[in-house]
């Protein structure tokens, strides 16, 4: 199934998500993010292995960009993820039709149970990031998130993808994303380093070098 029609199908099963969201519908941030990233580590890397032992690495990847991509669209979704105050039933419940709704493979669908199971749904963002590392270095290749606060023209996307292609030695898989609130330049995170151009950055370490003063 095309991610268009997976989407659509994650769009109908709102209204399967709504019960299960009954409580305060507040987000908590990760207090920990190393730690987190540490966990999404582990379990990327267990799911990768068991996916490549029966071929089916691009299925795996391909439902998980596009659990990625739905959980970036709806703040039901990111709430049943991130949120403490459901239970582990409950976000498997809800994960469970996520997957459904959108015709994820077997093992996907078995990895979400398993990770709800276990308490570790909040970590999801970070698996799926670190499985999509595993996979483009599997093919040769390398990911890329870039955050920029206007989105790039194609003559701008295109130099970019140079300028990492020469930085890195190797082919690199984009994904990119707006964010007005880093305030100009550009944000470019390749596995867990980050290099930030942007102007908040710049203001944050101007403000920091004048509390010290």
């Amino acid at each position: 199934m095309c991610f268009s029609k997976r989407f659509q199908a994650f769009r109908r099963i709102q209204a399967t998500l709504h019960p299960v969201l009954s409580g305060d519908g507040r987000t908590y941030s990760v207090a920990d993010e190393s730690k987190q990233a540490d966990v999404g580590a582990r379990y990327a890397q267990a799911l990768f292995e068991l996916a490549k032992g029966q071929g089916d690495v691009a299925a795996v990847e391909a439902d998980l960009k596009s659990l990625k991509s739905m959980r970036a669209e709806s703040a039901d979704l990111r709430t049943l993820i991130g949120s403490p105050t459901f239970d582990s039933e409950q976000k498997a419940k809800g994960l469970a039709a996520v997957a459904e709704a959108a015709a994820f493979a077997p093992t996907t669908r078995k990895f979400l149970g398993l990770v709800a199971a276990n308490r570790r749904a909040g970590a999801l963002p970070a698996m799926i990031a670190a499985f999509e590392r595993l996979a483009a270095e599997d093919r040769g290749a390398v990911s890329a998130e870039v955050t920029t606060a206007m989105p790039l023209s194609a003559a701008q996307a295109r130099a970019l993808a140079a300028a990492l292609r020469t930085a890195l030695g190797k082919d690199p898989e984009i994904e990119t994303r707006v964010d007005a609130a880093i305030l100009g330049g550009i944000k470019v995170r390749v596995g867990s380093r980050l290099y930030d151009a942007s102007l908040k950055s710049r203001l944050d370490s101007l403000k920091f070098a004048l509390k010290r003063a």
